[in-house]
């Protein structure tokens, strides 16, 4: 069989997506924050882009004022004149002795700069400064600096050492010994239980920071710490040949210490969420407003777009180049305002699909999936996903992502409409929330109860996953005694 080369023509559909398009789908799964960054970015890039200030909030169709009539203008007639009188009617003298009494201070801002931001701000301490800080109260010697600072080098964000004493005596060139009795040194510090290699070394330095000498207590944390994580106390009762009641006073004492002694010093920030969009209800109707608060009002430049139609002393390329600007900052501002329509109509449309959990909560919430919308809207599912990603809404019930609203169906036993999933995350809550902490709820007996009280047909691995889900722990884990 002979191989050669041939040229033939063949006729092809596809979809090509033009920049403008890539921008406004990609604008669209943007959240607030970042669409906010987005504009200010292309504030700074596109210099026929602007942002339309309250001041200065004119016509759309004002032109800004021309600089060579500013400047064709006497010195005279462009000065400002500033005329102050005073009002004899003010009483000065009880104005100066009120300002001069000695429950005020006068500050004397001459002469002095500004104090910066950081002098108002108190920095959060790190775990390592609060042991640097210590170890340097501590007066140590050179060496035992050294080690001290390489130990605390070591530890991990919950306070634990991540080297071995091996390891960080190579590092520095120091005997073990040495490193054994600075680590020890370093362990007697704040907070109780820092510097520990382990879980076990961790409770047993606070239980001697407490000053608890007691033997039973020591072996239930050193031989049976799984037995422990796994509240299996019968086994630990017979292990050590006592009765449960007292493993049980044990087992109250340790619980009172602290796994992760660094815990108090994490530098993770919280994160507030800024919602989208709002709901209230007004006269008995749910009314949906779009969260414009700091985001920048946008138009094109007057200035240009005057330039380009008079288009006097420009050369072509300059033109070109504007036009091509202009173009973008008219598209960007009508992407922003379709995905706002996009936004608002998504929301009208979850709005009418679950009114009744807007109205009683959780418990009311129906079984949708992005189809539903996107078939109610004349839109695409991909395009209802964008829109649903990292947005989120105030309602009377709470603030929640827009992805909340879509989730699977949990049929019922004797028919009936579905429960969405999200529901029975809550009465599975609520179920472990009222249980006996002595008989805690198995999930075979949370499914047999909502079949029998609710109607839901659940199987008892779904029952764990949920749970899972809301990092609730096994009935095993929950038992109290």
């Amino acid at each position: 069989m002979a191989l050669e080369l041939r040229q033939t023509l063949k006729l092809t559909q596809q979809l090509v997506m033009t920049p403008q398009l890539q921008q406004a789908i990609k604008l669209l799964q943007l959240s607030r924050l970042e669409l906010v960054d987005a504009i200010n970015q292309e504030i700074e890039e596109n210099p026929a882009l602007e942002e339309l200030m309250e001041h200065n909030i004119k016509d759309p169709g004002d032109e800004p004022p021309d600089m060579e009539d500013k400047l064709s203008q006497p010195a005279s007639e462009t000065e400002i004149k500033i005329e102050e009188k005073l009002n004899t009617e003010i009483d000065w003298d009880n104005y100066i002795e009120e300002y001069n009494s000695a429950g005020r201070t006068h500050f004397e801002a001459e002469h002095r700069e500004t104090p910066s931001y950081e002098s108002f701000v108190s920095g959060k301490t790190s775990l390592n400064d609060h042991m640097l800080w210590q170890l340097l109260m501590f007066l140590p010697a050179d060496y035992e600096k050294e080690i001290g600072c390489l130990i605390i080098g070591n530890l991990d964000n919950d306070g634990y050492l991540t080297a071995t004493v091996e390891e960080m005596a190579a590092m520095c060139n120091q005997p073990v010994d040495n490193v054994e009795d600075v680590l020890e040194t370093l362990q007697t510090f704040d907070p109780p239980g820092v510097c520990a290699r382990s879980l076990s070394e961790c409770l047993l330095i606070q239980a001697r920071q407490l000053k608890i000498d007691d033997p039973i207590l020591t072996r239930i944390i050193t031989d049976h710490i799984k037995d422990l994580e796994n509240k299996n106390y019968k086994a630990i009762s017979r292990a050590l040949k006592i009765s449960v009641n007292t493993v049980v006073a044990a087992v109250n004492v340790i619980q009172g210490f602290e796994s992760k002694p660094g815990r108090i010093f994490s530098d993770e920030e919280p994160h507030y969420i800024i919602p989208d969009i709002f709901v209230y209800k007004e006269e008995g109707e749910f009314v949906i407003v779009l969260n414009d608060d700091g985001m920048p009002k946008l138009r094109v430049n007057p200035y240009y777009r005057k330039a380009i139609s008079q288009g006097k002393d420009m050369t072509g390329e300059t033109k070109d180049y504007l036009q091509e600007k202009m173009r973008s900052a008219a598209w960007l501002i009508k992407s922003i305002h379709q995905r706002q329509k996009t936004i608002y109509n998504v929301m009208e449309s979850i709005l009418k699909y679950q009114s009744e959990f807007f109205e009683k909560g959780i418990a009311y919430l129906k079984p949708m999936v992005l189809r539903d919308v996107a078939q109610d809207i004349n839109m695409h599912e991909s395009t209802i996903s964008r829109v649903t990603t990292n947005k989120y809404v105030f309602t009377p019930q709470g603030i929640f992502e827009l992805k909340y609203f879509f989730n699977s169906s949990i049929n019922r036993v004797h028919g009936g409409s579905a429960v969405a999933s999200i529901s029975v995350h809550d009465k599975i809550k609520q179920l472990i929330a009222k249980e006996n902490p002595k008989k805690p709820y198995s999930d075979d007996k949370i499914a047999s109860i909502l079949k029998e009280e609710n109607n839901i047909d659940i199987a008892r691995r779904t029952v764990a996953k949920y749970r899972e889900a809301l990092r609730i722990l096994p009935s095993s884990k929950r038992k109290q005694f």
